[in-house]
């Protein structure tokens, strides 16, 4: 007993630090929403001043009331219009611009929130007349508050965790109908109450979360109101709701036990357990993209077979764990229960399958996605863990055909008796066959539930994990812009070897397409500043068509280097070759490839 104890504990212990590692090396939430383009294109030289700035992201996105920030070249913050989206557009969003503009480099910081509610911030420039040495390159980052990131994450997690113990302790009780209940009543009250809170928190958290602010600033009433008033917050309103009907049907239903038909109440609880689970999946990556209803009923699906699964495992578990292998328990109780819930878990696994497949196809996009993108990388990590969980669920489902056997009747072996002669003596029985202990039962389903909480985190990370088929999206190049070609934009790092010779050069292709663009090429310095270096040259090559290197013969403007019209003769993949000068003795070349369009 005492070897069985100590077994059980050193893997809850193993558990619970995967669980930790796991959680605190997480990397903060990437949004679904990429930045397709911008107009103008970023680190572009314009003639004259733009009127507006227009962003352009793969999904609709949310404005916040401070999106948009320029900054002029001396760091002081420009007065803008409001943002707003362009007319039939949720994609793209834009921000006017005073009607006059001084010479040099301006800086817009931007912050929005996805449509699968996770906020995506960045930052871009844009020159008018002549690139200058700016401040701005200076002004604070739009980026997450560290405490508001980290708290609404470890409620996200929580949330997920209570929902699947509430959800499959339910459906244990409903379907496995176990003779004893009272030992489920109190995890599943527990798991409730926890996500009742991590709701509440994710509720307060979530306008700081999207603006990047201390948690604290989520506690005042507009905060609230804000909070109260976009899609994301009406949802976790919707699941508090659906949590308070819940359990008011969960005391009408134990007080009026025997005047409410069992079917009524089951028709009831898959209700609220559907609803429950729609408010995950209109909230995440299902809510974006392509084929959203078959999305939204797939992650729906996936979520309730995922509860079933692992809160059913932890309540067989406590389950196995109120019976001693001693008692008479095992031989009526147990096998029942056990094969039922084999049953439940093979439908769910079943379930798992099919709208996890589906949820991949739609999140990849291609085979090269699964291991170019973090979330491949991701959907590989939970593939292996759930291969590792099929592998222990098919050892308890082993165990539990073994314990539910009949146990076997030995018959007491005659010989006969002859005629006119005494009886001969009665053969001993046999022993009969010892039945199997469902101690092995209890660790097997142990190891379920510790890799199954691993399997709960890395479905946590991916829904906050960019898909691969955003990722494709956004890296497209020659992705229109509100109907103007984007440019491309290339950067590229450099080191000459010498003490302070390293640095990047930003080479921008306008439009990226063929025929006529211009070449400009800025050189920052160690200190991420602008550089001035005494020659720079740039040459494109397309080896498959034996074209090049073609000279764009880019000049110093004063600060950066630039050619006003370079003809590019044929689509495909170029070669641009950068060489930098950064003394009279000390320069290095650096090459990559350039897709350019027709």
């Amino acid at each position: 007993m005492g070897d069985r104890h100590g077994w059980a504990r050193r893997l809850t212990v193993l558990c619970a630090g995967l669980l930790l590692a796991l959680l605190g090396t997480a990397a903060p939430a990437s949004a679904h929403a990429a930045l397709r383009g911008t107009d103008p294109a970023d680190g572009t030289v314009l003639r004259s001043a733009p009127r507006a700035v227009t962003l352009t992201f793969t999904e609709s996105v949310g404005l916040l009331t401070d999106s948009f920030r320029v900054y002029d070249p001396r760091n002081h913050r420009v007065r803008t219009g409001e943002a707003d989206h362009v007319p039939g557009r949720s994609d793209t969003a834009r921000v006017t611009l005073p009607a006059r503009l001084g010479t040099g480099t301006y800086t817009l910081a931007w912050r929005v929130v996805s449509a699968d509610s996770h906020p995506v911030s960045g930052a871009l420039t844009f020159s008018v007349g002549r690139r200058t040495a700016t401040a701005a390159a200076l002004a604070p980052e739009r980026t997450e508050d560290p405490a508001t990131t980290t708290l609404y994450n470890i409620a996200r997690y929580v949330a997920y965790l209570a929902v699947a113990l509430l959800l499959g302790t339910a459906a244990f009780v409903a379907y496995c109908r176990p003779r004893a209940r009272d030992h489920l009543r109190r995890p599943a009250l527990a798991a409730g109450w926890t996500l009742v809170a991590a709701t509440a928190a994710l509720f307060l958290l979530r306008a700081p979360y999207e603006e990047g602010t201390g948690p604290a600033s989520g506690l005042g009433l507009s905060a609230v109101a804000r909070t109260a008033a976009t899609r994301p917050g009406e949802l976790l309103l919707a699941r508090l709701l659906l949590l308070a009907v819940a359990g008011m049907c969960a005391l009408s239903a134990r007080r009026w036990r025997n005047a409410v038909p069992r079917r009524a109440v089951l028709t009831a609880a898959a209700v609220l357990a559907v609803a429950l689970c729609v408010t995950w999946a209109a909230a995440e990556h299902a809510s974006a993209g392509l084929q959203v209803p078959v999305a939204i009923a797939s992650t729906t699906l996936h979520l309730l077979a995922t509860a079933t699964w692992l809160g059913g495992l932890t309540a067989l578990l406590l389950t196995l764990r109120r019976t001693a292998p001693d008692e008479p328990a095992p031989a009526t109780t147990t096998p029942h229960v056990a094969t039922r819930f084999s049953r439940l878990a093979f439908a769910s696994v079943t379930v798992l399958v099919a709208t996890g497949v589906y949820q991949s196809w739609r999140g990849l996009g291609s085979w090269q996605a699964l291991t170019g993108t973090p979330y491949g990388r991701l959907l590989l990590a939970k593939l292996a863990a759930v291969t590792l969980l099929l592998a222990a669920a098919s050892r308890s489902r082993r165990w539990t055909a073994r314990l539910a056997e009949p146990a076997p009747v030995p018959l007491a072996g005659r010989v006969p008796q002859p005629a006119g002669g005494p009886p001969p003596p009665p053969e001993p029985e046999p022993p009969a066959a010892p039945r199997p202990s469902p101690d092995r039962l209890r660790r097997s389903v142990l190891a379920e539930v510790a890799v199954g909480v691993v399997v709960l985190v890395l479905t946590t990370l991916l829904t906050s994990t960019l898909p691969g088929r955003a990722a494709a999206e956004a890296a497209r190049p020659g992705t229109a812009v509100a109907g103007i070609p984007a440019a491309s934009v290339t950067t590229i790092p450099f080191d000459v070897g010498t003490p302070g010779g390293h640095g990047k050069v930003q080479v921008t292709l306008d439009p990226g397409r063929v025929g006529a663009n211009s070449v400009q090429a800025v050189v920052y310095g160690p200190d991420g500043g602008l550089s001035a270096v005494p020659e720079v040259r740039i040459a494109l090559t397309l080896a498959d068509r034996r074209i090049g290197p073609l000279d764009t013969r880019v000049t110093d403007r004063g600060g950066y280097w630039a050619a006003d019209s370079f003809d590019v003769p044929l689509p495909g993949t170029w070669t641009m070759k950068v060489t930098v000068r950064v003394s009279d003795v000390d320069q290095v070349t650096v090459s990559r490839t350039v897709r350019v369009v027709r």
